[in-house]
């Protein structure tokens, strides 16, 4: 439409985008919307489930809205006389039968048949939203998909294997467990829905999913870990203190090889969840998890990145093998310093309590002292002088307080900090 004089009528356009609607729905309340936009509104994270103009609560029966035929050729001949853009006419929705129908012919089918499912499969979830939502409340779909990713994933490939693969998928250049795995993340699936997946067949597929991220294929990493972190997300404390030592490796080892942003954040939100319970704490240290996070920060990331990875150090600090660890790393205390100036409240708060748990647990000699040398100390004089946040204001004027006989009349400290120290 750009570069167009002719003024549209204003009922072509879609309340929620402003934009002309290719494919006219209309909800229960009599209002219509593009497809797209609509059914981002009532699928999104968030959940509407209110008609974005009139603000009325939407049964689950009334989510499903009508294509407006009359208004979609309205529209398009509008189009076609003003010689502006033109678009197809919109292709049917799917439903849940054809879906369920790939997923039978699938079961029990030879290589060519499953992949052939899986390539239509994640196209139409591609598609749409509401496709999404079709795939996954389908019967058995999402099981379909746990089953191909559970028994590709452990098998070893020969050449043949491979090349038979592409024989079978020309257009695939990904495994079947990959696009599997790629299907079941892009539905972003319910709660309920990943509950199921743990606790069908034993819970067995954390162990798959241990297998993945033992491969060499970045990408299959990334999926695996970002299921992980929504599997996570939804698990009890329970079965969080009964995550196996060798999840948590290869974990920490997503965020040390540098996976993928997307991935080393996935895997940051899963140590932050798995950290606080049982001895998750131990299993993260013992897998190298202060050494990666430590250089993480040097790596000067993302503030995303830095935040969930502060956050994790403030976590392992709460034992003493992790405030060990920070301080026997060169850079840790300084690097944490560092970031509770420069990245976010949330950020500052988990490095003054990584840092208040260093110094009243293990306040040697020789750690004040380098607390002093690496600037640890003017970092928390300078948090007294900014709008820091209250609790961080507080803890860092505790902790000046306790080690005053210290730090207070150290020659390390510079003058100007001095006038500010607490008495």
């Amino acid at each position: 439409m750009e570069g167009s004089s002719v003024e549209m009528p204003p009922y072509f356009l879609c309340p929620i985008s402003l934009e002309i609607m290719r494919d006219p729905v209309t909800l229960a309340t009599g209002i219509t919307y593009d497809r797209t936009s609509i059914e981002r509104w009532l699928f999104d994270a968030a959940h509407h489930a209110t008609c974005p103009v009139t603000q009325r609560k939407l049964a689950p029966e009334d989510r499903d809205a009508t294509p407006n035929h009359t208004l979609r050729r309205l529209i398009q001949a509008w189009c076609a006389l003003h010689e502006v853009e033109r678009f197809p006419t919109p292709r049917a929705p799917v439903d849940a039968c054809r879906v369920a129908a790939l997923v039978d012919e699938a079961r029990g089918a030879g290589r060519r048949q499953e992949l052939a499912a899986l390539r239509e499969i994640k196209a139409i979830a591609a598609e749409s939203d509401r496709n999404k939502r079709c795939v996954e409340a389908t019967p058995g779909a999402v099981d379909f998909l746990v089953s191909v990713v559970r028994h590709h994933c452990a098998a070893s490939r020969s050449a043949e294997d491979l090349l038979e693969l592409s024989l079978d998928s020309p257009t695939s250049t990904s495994p079947p467990e990959e696009d599997a795995l790629s299907i079941i993340y892009s539905l972003k699936p319910s709660k309920k829905s990943l509950l199921r997946i743990l606790e069908r067949n034993n819970g067995d597929f954390m162990d798959t999913l241990l297998h993945v991220l033992r491969r060499p294929s970045y990408r299959s990493r990334t999926y695996a870990v970002l299921l992980l972190k929504a599997m996570v997300s939804v698990m009890e404390p329970a079965r969080l203190m009964a995550v196996r030592a060798d999840v948590v490796q290869e974990v920490v080892r997503v965020v040390s090889d540098r996976v993928s942003a997307k991935a080393v954040k996935a895997a940051l939100h899963v140590l932050c969840r798995l950290c606080p319970w049982g001895r998750n704490r131990v299993k993260a240290l013992e897998a190298g998890a202060m050494t990666v996070l430590v250089e993480l920060l040097l790596d000067e990331g993302s503030r995303h990145s830095a935040e969930l990875a502060v956050v994790a150090i403030d976590h392992l600090c709460g034992c003493a093998e992790g405030r060990s660890e920070l301080v026997a790393h060169p850079a840790g205390l300084a690097v944490v310093s560092k970031k509770a100036m420069r990245v976010s409240p949330a950020t500052t708060e988990s490095a003054v309590r990584a840092l208040h748990a260093v110094a009243k647990h293990s306040p040697t000699p020789a750690v004040l002292q380098e607390m002093l040398a690496v600037g640890v100390v003017a970092k928390l004089l300078l948090l007294l002088k900014v709008d820091s946040g209250e609790w961080a204001r507080t803890k860092a004027k505790e902790l000046l307080r306790t080690h005053a006989r210290v730090w207070k009349n150290s020659p390390c400290l510079q003058a100007h900090l001095k006038a500010h120290y607490p008495s």
